[in-house]
């Protein structure tokens, strides 16, 4: 926490507006949207997954539908496509940043099309705050007119040429869950340059109510709206939200500082004109069993590490799922490290993990 969020969530409750909308959830959008620029609307939701199922129903997506998703990524990208009853296809990644991969994608587009299937929506992850290849992803998007959801759960603050992720997409989502850059507890946003579109979204996240005296509904909606006293939370984030970026790229030049030098340990670099909040910081290793050596020693040190992102078109849930992969991900999943990224760590808590780290490695 940076200190003020308690002013705005006292505020809150002195004015009694503890339902989901206030002040505070209308001066929330209002930050955000200062923040990215880009003429962005912004609604502030219940969390990053209901931004991105509302983000597909607003592209039309529905039963039987398909939509081409990044494998390598959290389940919250993949899960909603499948609550729409629309199928996930799921595509791999490139090296250079794990994200999508262009080549790959317009193989699945071409493939489907020639199929009778032309893709209704691109879900597109910024992994670990690594922006994807906006430029090939989007001219893809655009020459097949296929709109994109750019999920942006992980990289606010991550830019991609001067200009903010959470920006580049027909619609974009945020998250602000308990492990995000900046927090409200539990929370999202969705993300448009298309004032209708933010319109719509806050119809369907309040139960889609009519304009009427009496509760009349037209059409089905979810109860997907940020509270007020959340969204106070949140604005005392915005005011930190560069000196958390700060601490987790700091945190993520001390790994390099001190670890680039061994044999064992890859970075993830940002290619030029990319700039990653680093939200989380990784290393790869020549191994699965490396990788489990270095995982081990953190935890038996009491600190805990996480193996990289297991792809979608690995897991059980999605084991039927059509998929465009390479063995990228893969690879990526059984050699890579996520290393304690916390904004709140100390110099200690570096130099500790650093020193179990060469000393598995010995």
């Amino acid at each position: 926490m940076g200190g003020t969020e308690q002013d705005y969530v006292k505020e809150a409750f002195d004015t009694n507006w503890i339902a989901p909308l206030g002040p505070n959830v209308t001066g929330f959008e209002l930050d955000i949207q200062s923040y990215l620029g880009q003429d962005s609307h912004v609604a502030v939701l219940s969390s990053g997954t209901a931004a991105l199922h509302l983000g597909l129903q607003l592209l039309g997506v529905g039963r039987d539908d398909e939509v081409l998703c990044q494998s390598f990524t959290f389940s919250a990208s993949a899960n909603p496509i499948v609550y729409l009853g629309a199928i996930p296809i799921f595509i791999d990644s490139e090296r250079e940043t794990w994200n999508i991969s262009p080549e790959l994608l317009e193989t699945a587009i071409k493939d489907r099309i020639q199929h009778g299937k032309k893709p209704k929506a691109i879900v597109s992850v910024h992994l670990y705050g690594m922006p994807y290849k906006v430029k090939e992803v989007h001219e893809i998007a655009e020459k097949y007119d296929i709109p994109i959801l750019e999920d942006s759960a992980e990289a606010l603050g991550s830019t991609f040429k001067g200009g903010k992720c959470g920006t580049f997409g027909d619609i974009a989502v945020l998250s602000f869950n308990g492990n995000k850059i900046i927090t409200t507890s539990g929370g999202g946003a969705m993300v448009s340059k298309n004032k209708d579109t933010i319109d719509k979204a806050i119809h369907l996240a309040t139960q889609a109510r009519d304009n009427a005296v009496h509760y009349q509904h037209s059409e089905i909606g979810h109860n997907y709206r940020m509270s007020n006293v959340l969204a106070g939370i949140g604005r005392g984030q915005m005011e930190v939200l560069d000196d958390r970026v700060g601490a987790r790229r700091l945190n993520h030049q001390f790994y390099l500082d001190h670890l680039n030098a061994i044999p064992e340990i890859e970075f993830l670099k940002e290619p030029e004109g990319y700039f990653s909040n680093r939200w989380l910081s990784c290393i790869l290793t020549p191994s699965y069993d490396i990788r489990e050596q270095i995982r081990l020693a953190l935890w038996d040190g009491n600190i805990e590490s996480r193996p990289l992102w297991k792809p979608m078109h690995l897991q059980p849930v999605f084991k039927d799922s059509p998929n465009y992969t390479d063995g990228t991900s893969e690879d990526l999943f059984n050699r890579g490290l996520c290393l304690p990224s916390g904004s709140n760590l100390l110099e200690e808590d570096l130099k500790r993990i650093v020193r179990i780290i060469k000393f598995a490695l010995s």
